[in-house]
C-alpha cells in the first residue's frame, strides 16, 4: 500500500506540474497523466497488487534419538501431538534423511539434519512447520526457511546428566613413553553430578587406568581433564578408552569414547631443540598431527641435560645421539651442529630450523614479511594464503641454498628479498633449511594466519617424510568419529584414486566387508558413508589399521541452535501478486499515454 501511494503522489505532482496554473486541457488529461505516471512507478519498484493462493503448509518431525535421552519420552510424545495439530497438508520425518510416514514408535536418528526439509518446502512453494527438540546439526539452514514458516521447539525434561564430548590423544606414540590423554566433560540442562574421568589402554590389563576427579558442573558446563599415561609395549594399533563415572548421572550412553593410536616400538621421527621456545613447540604439534608418526622430541634446558617432550623426563646425551642417528626423519632446532656436522649426524631426511638470534620481536627497521610462496613441493599447500594479513617474521642474515624455495620475504621499508626456506635432495636424502624464527606468531594469532602455519610446516614434513610415508594406502583422517559422521580417509602411500579396505566389527556374528575408498584428483582426503557404532579392524595392503565409531552425537548433551517461533524466511513464488508479473499492466501504461496525448491534440495542446 505504501509503493502505491508514493506512486500515486509522484503522478499527482507530475499532473500538476504539466496541467497547473492554467495549463488548459480539461481534468481529463490530468487524470490521464496521474494513472500513467503511477502505474510507471509501480512497474518500477514492482509494486504488489494483491495476494496468491494461500496453500497448507507441509510439517517435518525430528526423529532423532536425542528425544530418548534420560529415558524421557513425554517431549517425543509432545511433538508428535503438535505436528498432528499443525494443520499441515503432509507430513515428513527429518534426522538422517527426509521420507514421509507415520512417525515412528522409538526415534532413532543418528542425526538431525534439516536441510532436506527446507529445500522441499522451498521447491513445494509451501511453508514449513518444524517441530524439533532444537538440537540441529545444521541450523544454518533456518535462514532459507520459506517465509510464513514456523519453528516448535519441544524441550527436554532437565536431568541430572553428563557426558564426554572430545577425546584426544596423539595419533602415533612410541612404546614406554608418556603422551597426554585430554577429554572434556559437558553438562545437560540441569548440570552434572561430581564423578571421575578414567583414561585406559584396552586389552593391557598390565597399563593401570589413569583417573582424575571432576567437581559437579553448572547447567550447560564444560571442563576438560588430562592426563599423562605411559604407552603400553607394543606395535601397532591400540585402543584408548574414557570412561566417565558419577552417582546420579541419569545417561549412560553419552558416558564413553574411544579412539585409536598407532603405537611403534621406535621413533619414526624425532625432534630435537637445543633452545627451546614457541617456535619449537608448535612445530613439533604439527610434526606429530600432520604425519600420524610416532615421534618424540628432546630440549636441552641447559649444558648437558636434557629433557624427553611431554613428561621432561631425563634423558641422557647419549641417548638423544642415539634415537638422532637411528631416525628415518630428524628435525633440529636451534644449534644444528651440536652433534657434528648435522648430515653425518643422522641417516634419515633433515630438518634444520635455524634461528636468526637477536631479540624475539622484530624492530619495526628489521621486521620481514612473508610475501609469497614460489613453485615449490610446499607450493600446492600455500595457495590462496593471504600473505599480507600475518605477523612479521625474524629472517637470518646469511640465506641457505637448495634446489627449490618454498617461502619468499622482504623488509620493511627497503626493497631486500630472502628466501627462509629451502630445500634439496642429496642422494636419496631430503634436506630443508629454515633460516627464519617467529613463525609461531602465525599459530599464536589464529585464523587465517594459524592455517598458514600449518600448511607451511605440515608441507614441509609431508615432503620429508616422503619416503616415510605410510605403507597402508588409506587409513582413517580423523581419531574421533561418531555413528552418523561420514568417514574420512587419507591417503597414504600408493598413487592409485580406488583402495580396496576389508571391514570386520568387533561384534558376534558381524562378517567383513569389502569397501571402496575414492580419492578425488588431486585430493589427499576422501569420504565414505558412516558407519554404525563399533570398533573395526582394518585389512589394507600395506597392513592393518583400526577405526572406533563412537555412540552417534545426539546422545550427548547439547544446548538448542533453535528456539519456538515464526520465521521472516524468504518470500515464495506466488505468495503474492506483482505488477511486473502482469502482462496488462504494461499495455495500460502505453493505452494511457496514448490517450492523453490525443486528447491534447484535441484541445490544441502540443
Amino acid at each position: 500500500m505504501l509503493l502505491w501511494l508514493v506512486a500515486a503522489a509522484v503522478g499527482l505532482a507530475a499532473a500538476a506540474l504539466q496541467y497547473g496554473r492554467g495549463g488548459g486541457g480539461g481534468w481529463l488529461p490530468a487524470v490521464l497523466r496521474v494513472l500513467a505516471v503511477a502505474v510507471l512507478i509501480g512497474l518500477w519498484v514492482d509494486a504488489p497488487i494483491g495476494r496468491g493462493a494461500r496453500l497448507r503448509p507441509e510439517a517435518a518431525l525430528d526423529v532423532s534419538a536425542s528425544w530418548l535421552r534420560s529415558g524421557d519420552t513425554s517431549a517425543y510424545r509432545a511433538a508428535i501431538g503438535a505436528v498432528t495439530s499443525a494443520g499441515a497438508d503432509s507430513v515428513f520425518l527429518v534426522g538422517d534423511s527426509l521420507r514421509a510416514g507415520r512417525p515412528p514408535a522409538v526415534p532413532n536418528d543418528v542425526r538431525t539434519r534439516i536441510r532436506p526439509a527446507v529445500e522441499h518446502a522451498l521447491a513445494a512453494g509451501r511453508s514449513l512447520v518444524l517441530v524439533t527438540d532444537g538440537e540441529l546439526d545444521d541450523p544454518d539452514a533456518l535462514a532459507e526457511l520459506p517465509a510464513g514458516s514456523r519453528i516448535v521447539v519441544v524441550p527436554h525434561r532437565p536431568a541430572l546428566d553428563g557426558g564426554l564430548g572430545t577425546l584426544d590423544a596423539p595419533r602415533a606414540a612410541v612404546a614406554g613413553d608418556t603422551i597426554e590423554l585430554r577429554a572434556t566433560v559437558v553438562a545437560g540442562p540441569a548440570g552434572a553430578p561430581a564423578g571421575t574421568v578414567a583414561f585406559n589402554f584396552e586389552g593391557h590389563p598390565a597399563t593401570p587406568s589413569t583417573s582424575v576427579s571432576v567437581d559437579a558442573l553448572a547447567p550447560r558446563g564444560e571442563r576438560s581433564v588430562s592426563v599423562r599415561a605411559p604407552v603400553p609395549a607394543g606395535d601397532g594399533a591400540h585402543l584408548i578408552r574414557a570412561v566417565w563415572s558419577a552417582a546420579g548421572d541419569t545417561d549412560g550412553r553419552n558416558d564413553t569414547l574411544a579412539i585409536a593410536i598407532d603405537v611403534s616400538p621406535a621413533a619414526g621421527a624425532v625432534f630435537v631443540s637445543t633452545s627451546p621456545d614457541e617456535d619449537a613447540r608448535y612445530a613439533l604439534a604439527v610434526l606429530r598431527g600432520a604425519l600420524a608418526l610416532p615421534t618424540r622430541g628432546f630440549f636441552r634446558v641447559a649444558t648437558g641435560q636434557w629433557r624427553l617432550d611431554g613428561g621432561l623426563a631425563p634423558v641422557a646425551e647419549a641417548d638423544v645421539r642415539r634415537a638422532v642417528a637411528t631416525a628415518p626423519l630428524v628435525v633440529l632446532h636451534g644449534d644444528t651442529a651440536i652433534f657434528g656436522p648435522p648430515r653425518t649426524a643422522s641417516r634419515g631426511s633433515l630438518a634444520l630450523l635455524v634461528s636468526p638470534g637477536g631479540p624475539s620481536a622484530p624492530t619495526a627497521a628489521d621486521e620481514w614479511y612473508a610475501t609469497g610462496a614460489p613453485p615449490s613441493p610446499l607450493a600446492a599447500g600455500l595457495a590462496g594464503i593471504p600473505w599480507d594479513s600475518l605477523p612479521p617474521i625474524d629472517v637470518a642474515p646469511t640465506a641457505a641454498t637448495g634446489e627449490w624455495q618454498g617461502l619468499e620475504a622482504k623488509r620493511t621499508r627497503r626493497y631486500e628479498r630472502r628466501v627462509p626456506v629451502v630445500g634439496s635432495t642429496i642422494g636419496n636424502r631430503r634436506l630443508v633449511v629454515v633460516t627464519a624464527s617467529g613463525l609461531w606468531r602465525w599459530r599464536f594469532r589464529g585464523g587465517v594466519s594459524a592455517d598458514a602455519y600449518a600448511a607451511l610446516w605440515g608441507g614441509i614434513f609431508d615432503w620429508l617424510a616422503a619416503e616415510r610415508r605410510d605403507l597402508r594406502p588409506a587409513i582413517p583422517a580423523d581419531a574421533l568419529v561418531r555413528e552418523g559422521d561420514p568417514i574420512r580417509w587419507r591417503r597414504g602411500a600408493g598413487l592409485d584414486s580406488v583402495v580396496s579396505l576389508v571391514l570386520a566389527k568387533r561384534a558376534r556374528g558381524a562378517h567383513p566387508d569389502t569397501l571402496a575408498v575414492r580419492f578425488p584428483p588431486g585430493s589427499a582426503t576422501s569420504e565414505t558413508p558412516p558407519l554404525a557404532a563399533g570398533v573395526y579392524d582394518i585389512r589394507t595392503s600395506g597392513g592393518p589399521a583400526l577405526l572406533v565409531v563412537n555412540a552417534s552425537r545426539e546422545w550427548l548433551p547439547r544446548a538448542p541452535t533453535t528456539r519456538s517461533g515464526r520465521t521472516a524466511g524468504i518470500a515464495l513464488a506466488g505468495a503474492s501478486l506483482h505488477l511486473r508479473s502482469i502482462p496488462w499492466a504494461y499495455v495500460l501504461v502505453v493505452v494511457v499515454l496514448c490517450a492523453e496525448w490525443l486528447w491534447r491534440r484535441r484541445v490544441g495542446l502540443r
